[in-house]
């Protein structure tokens, strides 16, 4: 039996949780710590495999695993351990060093070196690349989750490349498409999205109190401190920010939230669209057992999965906006104001992706209502008075345009008066008989090829 825990405010935690579990796990408290855990081990492993710091011996292949070990098999209990440390210190980053220090006491050839732990570092230099680190499992995430949506736009696409269907502009019947280049849009738009988010570079700063490697250089002066952070910085997968201030400016995480905010954007479109086209009966959706629409009207099955989604994307970008515009900004060398912003960080991805998820689950639940949208193409054929008057001014026909709106214009056409017009027109036989047999579902140009690209 699924087990609910209400006693949270946050619906990522609490009614939504199944669906961004992997996020909040990323996120988490117990993983941030795990991986400041991290960050301080390889360091100092880094440094025991720097020859010129040779008040540090080269680390052996079993001090090695055991100093991994303390994030490897790192527990709650652990994270437990560190928050009460902190609750002493009242300082997260250097509780994580207390911790580590006081996890290797028994390790008497290690112990010995302890005080390398955290040695030339500043508490930003850990958290920036912690949080590097958290940000690029979460753009993995994403990243499959939105490709899984594309994916099947792609496959919908395709489905419904030859349904031919009335098109709306300003609400209003317009030009006909087909349902399958409508999902093709979609779909064309998100990749290029998704294809954006992968190339955004991962930065990371390890340069010390104001971005200069004071520390490094007077500790240990004989080395090229830029070069080698930039292979420990490799090392881990993160691209070195050469020129920082205390802390990371936090760029690349603007870019990432902006284009989020692009992809959310896109299928806020995308969901309203398809529940436009539910509420016209395009689609109609699956009855499923046991599902309730309505609390007193029992023949209702509600759109609610787009709904949902379009709701989630909002909050999504309402803090992805906020993030992207406070995180670039700092006081001078550093203030503290990006640290309690960055806890929330997890927020854009877990609304986006209780969205995402959405929009599959409601598209997995429609079934094309052709009998619907024939029938709305069929009863519309003033939407023929484009190519008709296309063709005219092909021919030099004066006031072309005006002819056939004085025929068309807010008023309901059929076949015969389109006929009429057609007839009525002074051009080449060959042209007439092709505008003859022309008809509103066929009047689709090239959007079926489209959907094959």
């Amino acid at each position: 039996m699924k087990k609910y825990n209400l006693n949270i405010a946050s619906p990522t935690d609490g009614r939504y949780e199944s669906l961004c579990n992997d996020i909040n796990e990323i996120f988490s408290e117990h993983n941030l710590i795990k991986t400041r855990i991290k960050v301080e081990i390889e360091w100092l492993i880094f440094l025991s495999n720097l020859p010129q710091v040779k008040s540090l011996p080269q680390f052996s292949k079993n001090q090695i695993k055991t100093l991994r070990g303390l994030y490897y098999n790192f527990t709650n209990t652990d994270s437990k351990r560190v928050k009460k440390i902190e609750e002493i210190t009242k300082h997260d980053v250097k509780a994580v060093e207390y911790f580590i220090k006081e996890k290797i006491k028994s390790n008497k050839k290690i112990y010995k070196y302890k005080e390398h732990i955290h040695i030339c570092c500043t508490s930003e230099d850990i958290n920036n690349i912690a949080y590097a680190l958290m940000l690029k499992d979460a753009r993995e995430i994403l990243l499959f989750q939105a490709n899984l949506l594309q994916k099947k736009l792609k496959m919908m696409s395709k489905k419904y490349k030859n349904v031919s269907m009335l098109s709306h502009t300003h609400g209003q019947p317009a030009s006909p498409s087909t349902m399958g280049k409508e999902f093709n849009n979609f779909q064309k738009r998100l990749l290029a999205q998704i294809n954006d988010l992968k190339q955004i570079k991962i930065k990371g700063k390890f340069n010390g109190a104001t971005g200069n490697y004071s520390a490094h250089s007077i500790t240990y002066p004989n080395i090229d401190w830029p070069k080698k952070i930039k292979k420990y910085l490799s090392n881990l997968k993160i691209e070195m920010n050469s020129h920082t201030t205390q802390i990371e400016p936090h760029d690349y995480i603007a870019e990432i939230c902006n284009k989020i905010n692009h992809i959310n954007s896109i299928l806020i479109g995308f969901s309203q669209d398809i529940w436009t086209y539910i509420s016209k009966s395009y689609f109609t959706q699956k009855n499923i057992p046991g599902e309730i629409g309505s609390s007193t009207m029992p023949h209702k099955i509600n759109p609610i999965n787009f709904e949902n989604a379009e709701g989630n994307l909002g909050m999504s970008n309402a803090l992805s906006h906020f993030f992207a515009n406070k995180l670039t900004i700092s006081r001078l060398q550093r203030d503290l104001s990006d640290s309690t912003v960055l806890r929330n960080i997890g927020l854009t991805f877990a609304y986006s992706i209780i969205a995402y998820k959405n929009i599959l689950i409601g598209l997995n639940k429609l079934d094309i209502n052709r009998d619907k949208i024939n029938q709305d193409i069929d009863n519309s054929w003033e939407i023929l008075a484009e190519p008709i008057q296309m063709v005219a001014r092909k021919y030099h026909i004066s006031d072309s345009y005006e002819y056939v709106k004085k025929f068309t214009r807010g008023k309901k056409v059929n076949k015969e008066i389109i006929l009429q017009i057609i007839k009525a027109l002074k051009i080449p036989v060959n042209e007439k008989n092709s505008l003859i047999k022309l008809t509103p579902r066929k009047y689709i140009g090239y959007a079926s090829k489209l959907c094959d690209e």
